[in-house]
């Protein structure tokens, strides 16, 4: 396994790439980047689904991963390089190792269905073309493509696979240990396991989790980092609280998709300009946004006027 000094636990917050049919915002982007690392979050994952990278060429994802670095600060800045074919992949891999990205993040993205044999032939490619850590990004919602226990086994045992990144597990904290639990018996002590699905990240902390992959952090890094450092003091019940005060947030992420509506919050908050995301995705419509500026509204409220833990 990687011995890089690289830590994959704490938040990992995914901006958005805001475009336009010119290209990447660059000021925005930057904006958004260094918003992030004056938070403090512990990295910054750039082109992951909230980053767009599937819409975005060659060049745009290289430039989107150079402007993180240089705005990151000490901040380490994953980049994700998912692309339908394995050539791209590798192309992807090695522009964002050149733009000084300390992981690399891999989604097993596909037009026709891969097998789990493809899957792993994909990982070992890049594995053997890595010169820095490897995150496994499962994300059946967007790929389509489930993992199985024993494929993230046999991937995890790779040498540049440091993490693996899991989708939300149902059914609350119980369910989230036993899941964690599970996995971790699989794969070496070594790789760390991160969580996705906001909703989810307290009891997934809580329940074992390294990280929290955090759509939210991207827009948001200081309320999400609250959670993560709650849990840290072992203030698991205040964190819990913090969390379900954002419900009509998380509401919102399942009514239109977290990616819309972190688009939305960004806007509202001046951080990007209309429109940010890349054709044919559009925004919000004006029902919906006025329910996304209705929440945010409330919800700076109810987290300001909160009793102290």
């Amino acid at each position: 396994m990687s011995t890089c000094p690289v830590q994959f636990t704490g938040l990992s917050a995914f901006p958005l790439t805001p475009v336009t049919d010119d290209g990447i915002d660059i000021n925005a982007f930057t904006g958004l980047i260094r918003r992030l690392a004056d938070a403090h979050v512990d990295s910054i994952t750039a082109l992951g689904s909230t980053g767009s990278y599937a819409y975005l060429n060659r060049s745009e994802r290289q430039r989107a991963v150079e402007l993180a670095v240089a705005a990151a600060g000490d901040v380490p800045v994953f980049a994700g390089i998912g692309a339908v074919r394995t050539r791209d992949v590798l192309m992807h891999a090695q522009d964002a190792q050149q733009a000084g990205a300390a992981a690399l993040l891999l989604a097993p993205v596909s037009y026709q269905r891969l097998t789990d044999d493809e899957v792993y032939a994909l990982f070992e490619d890049v594995a053997g073309a890595a010169s820095v850590p490897l995150i496994v990004y499962d994300n059946p919602g967007t790929t389509g493509f489930t993992f199985t226990d024993d494929l993230h086994a046999r991937i995890a045992a790779l040498d540049p696979v440091a993490a693996i990144k899991i989708p939300p597990v149902a059914g609350g904290y119980p369910a989230i240990q036993d899941r964690v639990s599970r996995l971790r018996t699989l794969i070496p002590a070594d790789v760390a396991i991160g969580i996705s699905g906001d909703a989810v990240a307290a009891d997934a902390l809580t329940a074992g989790c390294d990280a929290w992959y955090s759509v939210l952090g991207g827009t948001l890094p200081d309320l999400c980092r609250s959670i993560v450092d709650t849990i840290t003091k072992g203030d698991t019940d205040e964190a819990a609280r913090i969390s379900e005060r954002l419900r009509p947030l998380w509401d919102l992420f399942a009514t239109y998709g977290s990616y819309r509506v972190v688009s939305a919050i960004a806007e509202t908050l001046g951080l990007v300009g209309h429109p940010n995301l890349p054709r044919p995705v559009l925004g919000l419509n004006r029902t919906a946004r006025a329910q996304v500026d209705t929440v945010l509204s409330q919800l700076v409220i109810t987290l300001e006027t909160a009793p102290p833990s």
